[in-house]
């Protein structure tokens, strides 16, 4: 129904911003994360929006980039997955986090979202791993932070530490897993990553 507002910073509340636009104050439903990066009371912001209706109340909610709005819907796909439930996992990870969380299988790494316990974390492995690319999902994180490349390493090496360092591994602790792997150069980014998590996990 509203595909995005476009308006002035009126309030910042701690779960939503107020933004007004023509004279009206829209209530928009935010993540902690972005909320705090948010800019000053008066500053113009574009916020793409999804109208969530419910008997009992409707309410918007909002993300910064299209991507988000994105995985919100997809989010909410899951079963058993409401807004709220959807509004904290994006407030702990960002879309292309979670995506690597999702494609690797890292269930332990999505229970760390706030609410969201180990069931509904494989839950969302597996309703989105079928509607997620590693390799889409990699060259947007690429694309953001350039990481330095290991000379002599495989691409696919380079791009399962990457994402590795994108889920919150250390640099070393990354690269360690992935050449651990045995046989690494006859399996995909995939492949690799899931085998160095097992790798760091023992």
């Amino acid at each position: 129904m509203i595909a995005y507002l476009k308006g002035t910073i009126a309030e910042v509340e701690k779960d939503s911003v107020i933004l007004e636009c023509r004279d009206i104050g829209y209530r928009i439903f935010m993540p902690a994360s972005v909320l705090e990066r948010l800019g000053k009371t008066g500053e113009v912001l574009t916020i793409h929006t999804y109208f969530h209706v419910r008997e009992e109340a409707m309410q918007l909610y909002g993300f910064l980039t299209k991507n988000d709005l994105t995985a919100f819907r997809l989010l909410l796909g899951v079963n058993g997955i409401g807004p709220k439930a959807a509004m904290g996992i994006l407030s702990h990870f960002s879309w292309e986090d979670l995506s690597f969380a999702v494609l690797s299988e890292d269930a332990s790494a999505i229970a760390k979202a706030p609410g969201i316990g180990r069931k509904t974390a494989q839950k969302v492995i597996l309703e989105l791993k079928d509607k997620l690319s590693l390799q889409e999902t990699f060259e947007q994180k690429l694309s953001q932070d350039v990481p330095e490349q290991a000379a002599g390493d495989p691409k696919t090496a380079q791009e399962a530490a990457q994402a590795l360092i994108a889920l919150g591994y250390g640099r070393a602790e990354a690269w360690k897993a992935v050449r651990q792997v045995p046989e690494k150069e006859e399996l995909n980014v995939e492949e690799l990553l899931r085998a160095a998590l097992k790798q760091i996990g023992g």
